[in-house]
């Protein structure tokens, strides 16, 4: 989710200071600033095509539904993403919309904007039945008082009747998307979510293209007129280009978006996760054309309501804040054993296998040598075919040399000869209580010199399994004792 979001926020900062720089004249060569209406036939082809590039390098065509017409397969989207991308295409025309209407604020329809969805992410989760979890309550207000906080700095709260419009359909975008999201998707299964992204997408980017062609070819009225313009005399002029980018990072948008809003999780823990990073880029959007056009920094509301989107983001990241801090701990409670022979390629590493597949999780082994006679070694062949034989999985092993730090941190040291264990007291003295024989009763001799090394290597392989199990399993009371 974190990538999501930085990916969302990577790709709104230079949507948002290229669709204000539009709207507001600012580009260089630019002697006039674009209407929103003439910029929206431009910036629908660029989504269009981005969606067809996203999912032609994604290969994500895979997940859409199929239908057999006239003997050919075709692609069928399902009704439901059929008309939930009518939604979004709604939602695509007025985001753009929105930052364009004359005498308006752009950060006052753009926190309304965020705001609104902010507003309506606890009342679908009502809808739906989904229960909302205190961390979740605590993100939306956060990111509520944010967006309350950085409207200190709006210079007019002048709404038009357009704008007002506007952004009604926006939000109702969001309550019918949201609605058919939840029935259809939202599952944590990647095939169905992803169909789900798949078949929206290609119903919105055709239903916002059609639509805004349908309206430019009546053309009746200044509205419908601004257009027809868009489709036509516009293309030709320089300002194309950068319309057309708009709607080509709508695209990158648009998935980020999605997949954020698809997290299984309830919709008032998914909305301040998208929102903090939109606001977040609007005002680094904002600084980025101050810098470049000398237009005013934003005022001391955004700062305050960026430092509220931070301690959002901590309320959205308690449970994986949460979940670290456990592994955290259980890591720190688990046993740490060290077995130990001469040269760290058969017999101790064979035990730290060993260890690892019968373990529960409680217990971390390592394995050194005294005497390797070189560091880094792989695991001696017989050794790896003798754990296979045993059923347990080699792990890739390198050789180590034993330090007196390594023993000094082990709750238990394993030797496999009553000379090695002599030879670590001696470089651990503190390790002493806590240092044994692998086998209290005799020695486990060193495969390697055997005649038949396969054998050999077998042999001490069943024998080192039958005294890890019992000596680890004995032990186990003293190491947490140790431990806790």
């Amino acid at each position: 989710m974190l990538g999501l979001a930085i990916g969302y926020f990577v790709w709104y900062t230079p949507y948002a200071a290229l669709t204000k720089a539009l709207s507001s004249g600012l580009l260089p060569g630019m002697d006039a600033r674009v209407g929103g209406l003439v910029l929206l036939p431009a910036a629908a082809l660029g989504t269009l095509a981005g969606s067809l590039a996203f999912l032609s390098v994604s290969g994500w065509w895979r997940y859409a539904g199929r239908r057999r017409v006239a003997g050919r397969e075709v692609l069928w989207p399902a009704p439901a993403a059929v008309t939930a991308g009518l939604f979004m295409a709604l939602i695509i025309a007025t985001t753009t919309l929105n930052y364009t209407f004359a005498g308006v604020s752009i950060l006052f329809m753009l926190l309304m904007m965020r705001g609104g969805v902010l507003v309506l992410s606890p009342v679908v989760d009502a809808a739906r039945r989904r229960p909302v979890l205190v961390y979740s309550w605590a993100a939306l207000g956060l990111s509520l008082l944010a967006v309350a906080v950085a409207l200190a700095d709006v210079d007019s709260y002048q709404l038009t009747l357009a704008a007002v419009a506007s952004l009604g359909v926006y939000l109702s975008g969001y309550i019918g998307r949201f609605q058919i999201m939840s029935r259809v998707a939202k599952t944590g299964d990647p095939a169905i979510d992803r169909r789900y992204l798949v078949e929206e997408q290609i119903a919105a980017v055709l239903w916002q293209v059609g639509l805004l062609a349908v309206l430019a070819a009546i053309g009746a009225g200044p509205v419908l007129g601004a257009l027809r313009e868009g489709f036509t005399s516009f293309l030709l002029t320089p300002a194309a280009v950068p319309a057309f980018g708009v709607g080509l990072l709508y695209e990158a948008l648009f998935v980020y978006g999605t997949l954020i809003y698809l997290d299984p999780r309830e919709y008032t823990w998914c909305v301040p996760a998208n929102r903090c990073a939109s606001l977040l880029s609007g005002l680094v959007a904002s600084y980025g054309l101050a810098w470049l056009t000398g237009i005013a920094t934003p005022g001391a509301g955004q700062l305050a309501g960026t430092a509220l989107i931070g301690l959002a983001v901590l309320a959205l990241s308690y449970p994986a804040l949460r979940a670290a801090a456990a592994r955290r701990w259980a890591w720190a409670r688990r046993h740490r054993v060290v077995f130990v022979c001469g040269g760290n390629t058969g017999r101790s590493a064979m035990a730290e296998a060993i260890a690892r597949a019968d373990g529960d999780g409680t217990w971390s082994p390592r394995s050194a040598g005294l005497a390797p006679r070189v560091a880094g070694e792989p695991m001696a062949a017989p050794a790896v075919a003798a754990l296979r034989r045993i059923g347990v999985p080699p792990r890739r092993h390198r050789t180590r040399l034993l330090t007196r730090q390594m023993c000094r941190e082990a709750d238990a040291v394993f030797c496999m000869t009553q000379a090695q264990r002599t030879a670590v007291e001696q470089i651990a003295p503190e390790a002493r209580g806590r240092t044994f024989c692998l086998d209290p009763a005799r020695d486990i001799a060193d495969p390697s010199g055997a005649p038949d090394p396969a054998s050999a290597y077998l042999r001490t392989a069943q024998a080192l399994r039958e005294q890890v199990r019992t000596r680890l399993r004995e032990r186990l009371p003293h190491l947490q004792q140790v431990g806790g």
